[in-house]
């Protein structure tokens, strides 16, 4: 890069998509144009505003900059190429042709990150540009870079993580109103905090997209979304809740990236787990995020703040654009992927977790030592046990000590096959408890 022509000239931005949050972030870096200008050591000029429909009007953004042409204007030659569309394709190919023409990539794109991440990687950094997205996990929470940059130096062993603000919300809601999953998922959707198809939040794809880019990033190892092992909350119930509730715990969907015991493998999984009241997890409400992470020399760390909205993940992606635009002024780039570690992805299998049991059990003498035997044949320790009601509409409350997965399984499908336990009313992971 020529830095005295790009000292001389405005730094191009090419902005591929304009929904909310295109439309934010193009608001961000016209009302911010003099700050930013001073903070980058240059003038950004936006060049274009990819668009579906070029006519449907859009408050507070220029008309003039609105185009139906993604391809020409990603192939611009633009110093910086935004890239807030979503989705797989077109962003990929659009992307590919943005760093062969030599744009530098911003993009909020974490499902096309957790499925192609290292191939999108390995094209910016043979074409000597930038390709930053900390937008993509967490919204305006800044994440990605104290985890690529600020934590270089430390050990990363576990992060756990609420990334997704419509399940929080809807968990957030059973837990105050006590209110069953079909009766919250409907006030979510009537306030916009969930889409009319919500899958991809409820059933954890969104989660586990996330959780892929933050444990490549821990763990200097290439994770895929296909990597994670996913569970979603939608079999979560006002009954589950109440029972952590009565117990001390609340129910979240939780992201966990975590290093194996023997420091050679990553276990990446997303599912609903209790957490104590007394985590610092347990009181992020509504559609609020936060990540945990724990390192060794840091000790314990918490990112917190909002995690989706227009103006929230707008602040995350001109941030990048900040980053990205100062390297071209100097002509240098930021870091590439670090993936020297490439540790292999353990099942969740081999995850050291505890369970929490509910169990309808018969009204006979011998039911509780037969219980207990069904846990040491499969080398679990109870932890505790609370019987809550009486006769035939007794139940079992069972908390573990922490074992491996598999273990753990196999437990609950002995149990399940046992005359003495009429049925297994629930199990949850429990996290952040110890053991």
């Amino acid at each position: 890069i020529n830095k005295e022509k790009k000292m001389s000239s405005p730094l191009t931005v090419a902005l591929l998509g304009g929904g909310t949050v295109g439309a934010a972030v193009a608001q961000l870096i016209s009302e911010s144009s003099d700050d930013l200008t001073a903070r980058i050591g240059g003038e950004l000029k936006l060049t274009g505003i990819a668009v579906r429909d070029a006519s449907k009007p859009r408050p507070g953004v220029d008309s003039s900059l609105l185009t139906e042409d993604a391809a020409g204007l990603a192939a611009s030659g633009a110093d910086i190429v935004i890239e807030v569309i979503g989705g797989i394709e077109p962003a990929k190919t659009l992307i590919e042709s943005a760093i062969a023409n030599g744009s530098s990539i911003v993009t909020a794109n974490k499902a096309l990150l957790a499925a192609h991440g290292a191939h999108l990687h390995k094209l910016a950094e043979e074409a000597g540009v930038d390709l930053y997205y900390e937008a993509a996990v967490a919204g305006a929470i800044p994440l990605l870079r104290p985890l690529r940059e600020s934590l270089a130096g430390d050990k990363v062993t576990k992060i756990l993580g609420i990334v997704n603000g419509t399940t929080n919300f809807i968990l957030s809601k059973m837990y105050n109103d006590g209110a069953d999953y079909s009766v919250v998922l409907k006030e979510a959707q009537d306030l916009g905090y969930a889409e009319a198809d919500p899958t991809a939040d409820v059933e954890g794809f969104d989660s586990a997209a996330k959780a892929a880019i933050l444990a490549g990033l821990a763990f200097h190892t290439n994770v895929t979304a296909d990597d994670v092992y996913r569970e979603g909350m939608t079999k979560v119930t006002a009954d589950d809740i109440a029972a952590a509730k009565s117990l001390g715990y609340v129910i979240k969907l939780l992201a966990i990236a975590e290093l194996t015991q023997d420091d050679k493998g990553v276990i990446v999984r997303v599912h609903p787990a209790m957490i104590p009241v007394t985590h610092p997890l347990a009181s992020v409400r509504d559609a609020f995020n936060a990540v945990f992470v724990e390192a060794d020399a840091a000790g314990q760390v918490m990112f917190y703040g909002r995690g989706a909205g227009g103006a929230p993940t707008a602040s995350s992606v001109v941030g990048d654009v900040v980053a990205a635009a100062r390297h071209r002024i100097t002509g240098s780039v930021g870091p590439a992927q670090s993936i020297y570690a490439d540790l292999e992805v353990r099942p969740i299998g081999e995850a050291i977790t505890s369970y929490y049991l509910n169990l309808k059990v018969a009204d006979e003498s011998g039911v509780l030592a037969a219980i207990s035997n069904e846990f040491a044949k499969h080398d679990v320790s109870i932890q505790a046990v609370r019987q809550d009601g009486e006769g035939d509409a007794a139940s079992l409350i069972i908390r573990t000590h922490q074992a491996p997965e598999s273990r753990l399984r196999a437990t609950v499908e002995g149990l399940e096959n046992m005359k003495a336990v009429r049925e297994v009313l629930g199990v949850m992971r429990v996290e952040g408890a110890g053991a």
